[in-house]
């Protein structure tokens, strides 16, 4: 089992960043695939990054390419997601996915979500 609460979310403005964090319980969390998606409002929650269990390999949608990053710290069990260059568009509630595929791409429903922290940017 695997609990994940997220962190970070908040309003900035168009052009602004922000870092969202994940921490994630469980002994055996650092070997899992780890990944964000975000759902606004009446839209179907969409993929944004995944990572590997290492941190070897990144997976990013075409949306955020080169203007998000994905990292994670198993040291600390937590994974990042640094948002920069923000549109309005990239208003939506963020939410941190563990699975146990240690290369987890975000292709399928994860085995486990968080709670979700929205994150709000005004143009």
């Amino acid at each position: 089992q695997v609990q994940l609460v997220e962190s970070g979310g908040g309003l900035v403005q168009a052009g602004g960043s922000l870092r969202l964090s994940c921490a994630a319980s469980g002994r055996t969390a650092s070997n899992y695939g780890m990944a964000w998606f975000r759902q606004a409002p009446g839209k179907e929650r969409e993929f944004v990054a995944a990572i590997s269990w290492s941190g070897g390999s990144l997976y990013y949608a075409d949306s955020v390419k080169g203007r998000f990053t994905i990292s994670r710290d198993n040291a600390k069990n937590t994974v990042y997601l640094q948002m920069n260059r923000l549109k309005a568009e990239d208003t939506a509630v963020y939410y941190c996915a563990a699975d146990p595929n240690r290369y987890y791409s975000g292709s399928y429903v994860p085995a486990y979500w968080g709670q979700g922290t929205q994150v709000t940017v005004s143009s």
